[in-house]
């Protein structure tokens, strides 16, 4: 695997794979353009060394099939504005071979929506797993896959991937393009290095005490990353929805509250575990419950195991928040992925502020703070704090999966180990 930083492009043609996989409103206009600047430095760096830009990236789940509103042209003017070079668009990015072969070093060329074609994620269409015609269907697609793959190689000389989130995706543009360049001419970009460097000091460059926060609804979408880290945290705090089938599973009345009634044994599981490893398992103990899912509800403060019918937790209460930060600000690094409670509705962003804001205090303090997952990057940019933390990844799947342990097909691609 080539390094950027020592990399001459000089010459050559350059394909990019970014996420600018970016929110937009009902008029295409972005919402949030932080995945875009994220990229710009290995943008710039391939523009500043005299080399032509072919950039490539998806936008939401179109399914192998051409959709307007998801259409990448409506970033080009943005993307124009952030490298300060006029951007060429090519409407299919399976068809755009003279317009690559016209490009000249300096200039710019961004491709439409990989995902408008099946190929990119090369799972069958309009097919049913348990159809016998399933498996064929499934080769048939994973050769078209590596037809297309080639496609998009035979555009530029080097492939650089900069999207860490889709790293953990084994797609056309994401791994299975890299086979068509040599160890020596393609890469990871600045943006993806900064993801595997950050990851690294959480897994491998531990300062102690390590504090890890998770949120989320289910604890089922979570296990496999509260397994990994019972392995290495001191603290771990489980916090937002999953908190009420905990409370459930330790004989709680929790009223209306999100709950996974199948994953009672596996609550009870964790909680074994985390004694057995020494972990200090924190959990939730009160909460801000309310009579409607809805921001004007009305609310009152219940213990987790007596929330009353008809109300549901929302947001942690007091004696959480207290527990919460006692477990945050002596830690030397701290994990934060999920919140704490339902942070979009105002009255209810108290327990996930607060989480905020005593992460904030321990990395003034020297501790490597970490915030990933969508709705935690939410929330530090909701709360102005996305600069006061370590490092903000721009990876959901992909920063649980690295978390982990498992080995990401976008990294391994043009890792050249044997």
């Amino acid at each position: 695997m080539a390094n950027i930083d020592n990399y001459d492009f000089k010459g050559k043609k350059a394909i990019v794979r970014v996420d600018f996989n970016v929110p937009l409103d009902d008029n295409g206009n972005i919402t949030d353009d932080t995945r875009i600047r994220g990229a710009l430095p290995t943008l710039k760096k391939i523009l500043s060394d005299g080399g032509a830009l072919i950039i490539m990236s998806h936008m939401g789940k179109p399914k192998g099939k051409v959709n307007p509103k998801l259409s990448l042209k409506q970033i080009v003017p943005t993307v124009e504005k952030y490298l300060g070079v006029p951007v060429e668009f090519a409407a299919d990015a399976a068809d755009a071979t003279a317009q690559a072969e016209a490009l000249k070093p300096g200039q710019v060329l961004l491709l439409e929506n990989l995902r408008f074609h099946a190929e990119e994620e090369g799972k069958p269409v309009g097919i049913d797993k348990a159809d016998p015609a399933y498996d064929a269907a499934k080769k048939d697609m994973k050769a078209k896959q590596k037809e297309f793959a080639k496609k998009l190689a035979s555009y530029a000389d080097v492939y650089v991937n900069d999207a860490f989130g889709t790293a953990h995706r084994s797609h056309a543009s994401t791994a299975v393009i890299a086979d068509y360049f040599d160890c020596d001419n393609k890469m990871l970009g600045f943006l993806m290095e900064k993801e595997v460097t950050a990851v690294d000091n959480i897994l491998s460059n531990i300062k102690r005490p390590f504090t890890a926060i998770m949120g989320g609804s289910k604890v089922s979408t979570k296990i496999g990353i509260i397994e990994n880290l019972l392995d290495k945290v001191d603290n771990l705090i489980l916090c937002g929805g999953m908190t009420y089938t905990f409370a459930k599973a330790m004989g709680g009345n929790i009223g209306n509250s999100i709950c996974e009634p199948d994953k009672l044994d596996l609550a009870l599981d964790i909680v074994k575990k985390a004694k057995e490893k020494g972990v200090n398992l924190v959990l939730g103990t009160d909460c801000v419950a309310a009579d409607a899912f809805s921001n004007d509800a009305n609310t009152k403060v219940c213990d987790v195991n007596n929330i009353p019918d008809g109300w549901e937790g929302i947001d942690i209460g007091p004696a959480s928040i207290a527990s919460f930060v006692g477990a945050i600000l002596p830690a030397k690094t701290i994990l934060w992925n999920g919140p704490a409670g339902v942070f979009e509705f105002d009255n209810f962003a108290t327990g996930s502020k607060v989480v905020c804001e005593a992460i904030v205090k321990a990395t003034n303090n020297g501790a490597f703070s970490l915030v990933g997952g969508g709705d935690s990057v939410a929330c530090v940019n909701k709360f102005g704090y996305a600069d006061a933390v370590s490092y903000v990844s721009t990876g959901g799947g992909a920063l649980l999966e690295a978390i982990e342990g498992k080995i990401l097909p976008g990294i391994a691609a043009v890792s050249c180990k044997k």
